[in-house]
């Protein structure tokens, strides 16, 4: 589900239905690519499908090459054929050679791609490599599709820090946990099961020391029969006071476990974290002593981290949103209702003065799950804050 382009005037049916083809491949890869994009392409030629692919993982095939290796197992000639990929090909060397180079050794005659791929090292040169070899190029067939399905990359390679996604599961009213700290289950079993596969498309999951201190988790994804990649599981304490014994250190875990500290932590817990195989983050700290969440994202970034599952609690989630880092929400609305002005809500912190300061969200994405209904949606700052607007003065 996402955005859609409404009538795309300047396409034929057929070029919208194969770049449409190559996102549903593309999307296979959700969670296994990061730092890439996920990549989907099709070769066609009067009507036929030669070949398709899509980049599977970091590290392997580009989809452009998936494709084309796809249409010579099956025997098939490509030369002057049709290729729709949902990312302008890449023109540089990374761990994979330029697809560009590919495309034209192949004889691939005309490239029909959905968006522009921002990452410098690219950033037009795969369009202008193309057409000096002769081929003729399209950029633009769901151009909003394809930025809404790699808007975590588009994100990463503009601003150097991973999407954030704030993901919480709340009472009807509101509550996400009762005024005594009882929050097991607020959803049902179907809706645990879907947190799972959400957890699945991350490539980290974020707690804070409360959270690891009140519920113990092990942020693995649990979904028997089914192949999973496990977020690196990021533990979010300032001073060092989870302790060692902690599912979160648990060396037979499957992944990677990260601490984010500061230079308050014991040394010698820092050195002991070490030895269990953690990776400790050291961070500059804000005002209050704790870890500086905009240098946090940026050591992640660095470390591959695109996009960044913020699971709580409330006290974290709301110094994201109060520091404007969340770009995501997925919310889990549970049948239940706790009620009680102790019992405390999903973002914590001061929160916003006045409405017109509250970012709104576009959401993308609202159905059941068992007795439960997940929402997802895209959260946008206001236009204007009202701080430098006087017309709310009157």
């Amino acid at each position: 589900m996402g955005p859609e382009d409404e009538g795309h005037p300047s396409f034929r049916s057929e070029d919208l239905r194969y770049m449409q083809r190559a996102l549903d491949l593309a999307i296979r890869a959700e969670g296994r690519t990061a730092p890439n994009p996920m990549v989907g392409a099709v070769i066609v030629r009067d009507g036929r499908v030669l070949g398709e692919g899509w980049h599977r993982r970091a590290g392997g095939p580009h989809a452009e090459i998936e494709a084309l290796r796809a249409a010579d197992a099956a025997g098939e000639d490509v030369r002057g054929a049709v290729m729709y990929v949902s990312l302008e090909p890449c023109c540089h060397h990374g761990k994979t050679p330029p697809c560009t180079a590919a495309l034209i050794e192949a004889g691939i005659g005309i490239v029909y791609y959905a968006v522009p791929d921002e990452n410098p090292r690219v950033a037009g040169g795969g369009h202008r490599q193309l057409v000096e070899a002769g081929i003729h190029v399209v950029c633009g067939p769901l151009e909003t599709e394809a930025r809404f399905l790699n808007r975590a990359f588009f994100h990463f390679i503009s601003k150097r820090r991973p999407w954030v996604i704030a993901k919480y599961a709340m009472s009807l009213d509101g509550r996400i946990a009762t005024h005594t700290g009882s929050s097991q289950w607020i959803s049902g079993a179907e809706a645990l099961t879907e947190a799972h596969r959400l957890r699945d498309r991350c490539d980290g999951i974020l707690v804070g020391a409360g959270t690891a201190l009140a519920d113990d988790p092990r942020l693995t994804v649990r979904l028997p029969d089914t192949p999973v990649a496990h977020p690196t599981r990021i533990l979010l304490d300032s001073r060092g006071r989870v302790p060692l014994g902690a599912n979160l250190f648990d060396p037979d875990l499957p992944g990677a476990t990260w601490v984010a500290t500061t230079e308050a932590m014991d040394p010698a817990h820092r050195a002991a974290l070490t030895a269990r195989g953690v990776v400790v983050i050291l961070c500059e700290t804000d005002g209050s002593g704790r870890v500086r969440l905009v240098h946090l994202l940026e050591a992640l970034a660095r470390r591959g981290v695109v996009t960044l599952m913020v699971e709580g609690g409330s006290a974290v989630v709301g110094s994201f949103f109060s520091q404007g880092l969340i770009q995501e929400t997925w919310v889990v609305v549970g049948g239940k209702l706790i009620g009680g002005t102790a019992a405390p809500g999903p973002i914590g912190g001061v929160g916003v003065a006045l409405i017109g300061d509250a970012p709104a969200v576009d959401l993308f994405e609202g159905r059941p799950v068992g007795g439960d209904f997940l929402l997802r949606a895209l959260v946008r700052p206001p236009k204007l804050s009202t701080k430098n607007t006087k017309k709310h003065e009157k």
